[in-house]
């Protein structure tokens, strides 16, 4: 009998963290699916990590269209029926040091459409593909301005409250789902990549190795939970 390799998707999957979370799971051995908005982009990125002799293939999907995403969904289903991790990376930070109350509402919109409606559509759409083989694997990328203590300091108030209402969502889905399938959020740190600036102490691939652990926990593992460098963190 051949073993079938496990299905893992990335979102946001053409840069920075997502494309080396992308390369890590293919080098475990996954069949992965590299998801981004930007078609050309995607293709890019999926076709160099080919080059490699990595089982890497390109879905578009964009986070910001539940119609992208359902379409993706469907592709998926009709490609490999299956899906055993997923990855909710796909993020932005469109904070301008302003007060959240003075900043222009369509920042904070546009933060919390991405970074939390996204997370939540795309789980919302690929997790019946889990249910119906009773296991799955889902990992929400957060930060540390996610966690309630950080709301009694101002600055980067939009990118704050959506990794905040990420980090709820985390926990409400894990209460909700049932059977071996797991849900939890990853502070990556300060990560060099387009989002944290060249200044930045930690590489892709430091973190992609932070969080990749989650993708294969047993079923005694965690659930529902926030983690950095492999340590529960307070919410």
């Amino acid at each position: 009998m051949v073993h079938e390799k496990q299905v893992a998707l990335v979102t946001g999957g053409n840069r920075g963290i997502g494309y080396e979370l992308v390369k890590q799971l293919a080098l475990k051995g996954f069949k992965v699916i590299l998801t981004s908005r930007n078609p050309e982009n995607g293709h890019e990125a999926a076709q160099k990590l080919k080059q490699s002799d990595l089982d890497v293939s390109f879905v578009v999907m964009d986070v910001d269209n539940q119609e992208s995403i359902h379409q993706a969904a469907i592709i998926v289903n009709d490609r490999y029926g299956r899906v055993d991790v997923l990855i909710n990376n796909a993020g932005v930070y469109l904070d301008e040091n302003e007060k959240l109350l003075n900043m222009r509402p369509s920042i904070l919109e546009g933060t919390m459409g991405t970074n939390f409606f996204g997370a939540y559509h795309v789980i919302r759409s690929f997790i019946p593909l889990m249910e119906k083989q009773g296991y799955g694997r889902i990992i929400n990328i957060s930060s540390e301005y996610g966690a309630m203590s950080e709301m009694s300091y101002q600055g980067v108030g939009a990118y704050k409250l959506s990794k905040l209402a990420l980090n709820g969502l985390t926990r409400l889905v894990a209460a909700e789902i049932n059977g071996d399938i797991k849900i939890n959020a990853v502070d990556p740190g300060w990560v060099s990549s387009d989002m944290g600036g060249p200044s930045a102490p930690r590489t892709p691939k430091q973190a992609a190795e932070s969080i990749l652990w989650l993708a294969t926990i047993g079923p005694e593992g965690p659930n529902g939970e926030f983690f950095r460098d492999g340590k529960r963190i307070d919410w």
